[in-house]
């Protein structure tokens, strides 16, 4: 079904990034942490107010009583008038409101008018629900009767102002509380992303390791938990470095050892042709002589490969090269075998580069792709060199007159050994493969290319811009 979710894959409850573990997992304790703090914040303070408050009115009820019980035979008690308060002292600032009751429940006194809230039967503290414009209801305290011509007292305040004194309160000490959990939690990803960033540039350095590249990993910003885990790598690395270091020590020492007895070999074919009758051993030697020159060539090819392939620290500084000029030398070293083959080669240059590079890897790239040129091209043909620029930066271009190359075969021709299947040309499968460790080593790209303009034949493309360092003028 589309959208679906493969299984094992990452969803919001289960993310696979350490960071969304860290936040999924923390971010409810905190939360819960930050509710649990601001209820006890709201449960303590509501006791503590409504205690003291509860005290407060205790204290007025019993001053408003000094006035003493009325004496017998008296109309009834002298109480003072109170000052009248409005509903804003009441409700917003919490004023208490006072009430004066005779002994036989006549209201003699108040503060607060158009309350109509009666004397309670019973003393003490109450809270008093009202279906009147003072809802939520009132806290009042009810002094008790001390004799039978003693006037009472009640003291009223708004529940609504303790309500919203607790509310704003608690809201004053959770307001910091809210501010520190996103922070909290900002700090936590932040952390962790750095965390991550520094796994990532191990990740960069991993991906930047080839067998040219195997130097060991720095770890002076990894973070000390996978510390373990790259030195664990990097040693893992000087194992492949030594074991690619004693193969190419392998490989150029069997070429060197079997150079010696080939030319021996070779010096006595030498000899012995001129000794040979004509006819068919004469043929017979020839055929041993083309024999003897691809092997020769074979030795050759596997030494300059294995060259090619140790890394570029070993090897020579690079240098400002001009490529009209290289260009220029590999095509005449290579004009001998050009003119035996009847091939005429052209060289074109639309504009000037200098390429910081080792000239010996861009000399083995050039000499490598018209060496392949003139072999394939039938005798007759042409090769063309051309150098000039494109939309992303200049190019080289070895045209020829070949056969070509098909499709599906343009990168498999690049492995080592590799011949096209009825290449007629003579040839041991290692030329591009050295051309192209020579191109990777000084960070340029090669690539193979069919012909656009309709003509038979083959484009191997050199992209200079792939080095970093190129000037064009």
């Amino acid at each position: 079904m589309t959208g679906a979710v493969p299984e094992g894959g990452a969803r919001w409850y289960r993310p696979r990034s350490l960071r969304g573990q860290i936040v999924l997992w923390l971010a409810p304790w905190i939360l819960a942490g930050a509710v649990v703090a601001g209820g006890a914040f709201w449960a303590s303070y509501s006791a503590l107010i409504h205690t003291f408050m509860q005290y407060q009115m205790e204290i007025l009820a019993r001053s408003h009583l000094a006035g003493g019980p009325v004496r017998a035979g008296q109309a009834e008690a002298v109480v003072e008038p109170l000052p009248m308060l409005s509903r804003t002292n009441i409700v917003e600032w919490g004023a208490f409101v006072v009430q004066v009751w005779s002994a036989d429940g006549r209201l003699l006194a108040t503060s607060g008018p158009d309350i109509g809230v009666p004397l309670q039967a019973a003393p003490g503290h109450q809270r008093l629900h009202t279906s009147d414009a003072w809802a939520p209801g009132w806290r009042a305290y009810t002094t008790p009767a001390a004799g039978p011509h003693q006037h009472r007292v009640q003291v009223l305040q708004s529940e609504q102002f303790l309500q919203e004194e607790v509310a704003v309160r608690t809201l004053y000490a959770i307001v910091p509380l809210a501010l520190l959990v996103p922070a909290l939690l900002f700090t936590l990803w932040r952390v962790v992303g750095r965390a991550s960033r520094s796994l990532r540039t191990v990740a960069d350095e991993v991906a930047q390791r080839n067998d040219r590249s195997l130097g060991a990993i720095p770890v002076g910003r990894v973070p000390e938990e996978i510390v373990p885990l790259v030195g664990s790598f990097n040693a893992l690395l000087a194992r492949l470095d030594e074991a690619f270091a004693a193969q190419r020590r392998f490989v150029q020492d069997a070429a060197h050892e079997l150079r010696t007895p080939m030319a021996a070999m070779a010096l006595q074919m030498e000899n012995l042709q001129p000794l040979l009758p004509l006819g068919e051993a004469q043929q017979q030697f020839a055929q041993l002589d083309a024999g003897m020159r691809r092997a020769r060539h074979l030795i050759g090819q596997l030494l300059r490969l294995s060259r090619q392939e140790a890394p570029a620290s070993t090897g020579l500084a690079a240098q400002p090269l001009d490529i009209t000029a290289l260009l220029r030398e590999s095509v005449g070293q290579l004009m001998p075998l050009a003119d035996q083959r009847r091939i005429e080669v052209g060289f074109s240059g639309a504009c000037a580069v200098h390429v910081d590079a080792v000239a010996s890897d861009l000399r083995s790239v050039f000499d490598n792709l018209l060496d392949n040129a003139l072999r394939y091209t039938p005798e007759g043909g042409s090769v063309e060199v051309r150098l000039h620029p494109l939309a992303s930066g200049p190019v080289v271009d070895i045209i020829d007159t070949g056969p070509g190359i098909a499709p599906e075969l343009l990168e498999r021709v690049f492995d080592r050994f590799f011949r096209v299947p009825g290449a007629a040309a003579d040839g041991s499968g290692l030329g591009l493969a050295i051309t192209r460790a020579a191109a990777l080593r000084q960070g340029l790209r090669v690539e193979l290319l069919a012909r656009d303009d309709g003509a038979v034949g083959l484009v191997a493309r050199v992209h200079l811009l792939a080095h970093s360092a190129v000037s064009q003028g």
